[in-house]
């Protein structure tokens, strides 16, 4: 199986998802500041980045885990669902993929901070921004991955695009 979280411009939610999923970050706590800036990719990726597949490491259950930033395209994602498709049906490799938008747990600290760090290139604004949005983001996220893997375990197609809807996420 393979993971694909996504997001706008995939350096901030979409990191900090990998991380949960493969376990570099700690479910129940908050992540400090130093962890959050720890996190790879976590606000590294320029508007260039957008569109490239980043790979993150394979988990527990020996899945791959990947993030991209798809920008304001809509069809981004839909588009590489049927590209999948297409050369599921060319081969016999049976790989599943998730596609998992995580956009929908970010706060507006992440948002301006993005802004002001990725954007303008003002870090001493962007960053602590940042981490306070993903400190107010982590059991978000956290919830989300963790859902995410649920329904990728009980999915029967072969490939799958959650959109995560704000009444999908944990309240």
């Amino acid at each position: 199986m393979i993971y694909i979280y996504n997001d706008y411009g995939g350096t901030h939610t979409t990191s900090l998802a990998a991380a949960f999923h493969l376990n570099k970050l700690p479910r129940n706590v908050e992540p400090s500041k130093e962890q959050i800036l720890n996190v790879p990719y976590f606000n590294k990726l320029n508007t260039s980045d957008m569109g490239t597949i980043i790979f993150h490491g394979n988990d527990e259950d020996g899945h791959s885990v990947y993030t991209v930033g798809r920008g304001r395209s809509k069809i981004f994602v839909p588009g590489l669902k049927n590209l999948f498709e297409l050369l599921e049906n060319r081969s016999t490799t049976g790989e599943r993929i998730i596609f998992s938008n995580t956009s929908p747990t970010v706060p507006l600290a992440m948002t301006f901070g993005g802004l002001f760090s990725r954007r303008l290139g003002i870090d001493f604004i962007g960053v602590p921004l940042l981490v306070k949005g993903a400190k107010q983001a982590s059991a978000q996220i956290a919830h989300l991955v963790e859902q995410t893997k649920r329904i990728a375990k009980e999915s029967n197609q072969q490939v799958v695009i959650l959109e995560n809807k704000e009444e999908f996420l944990y309240t």
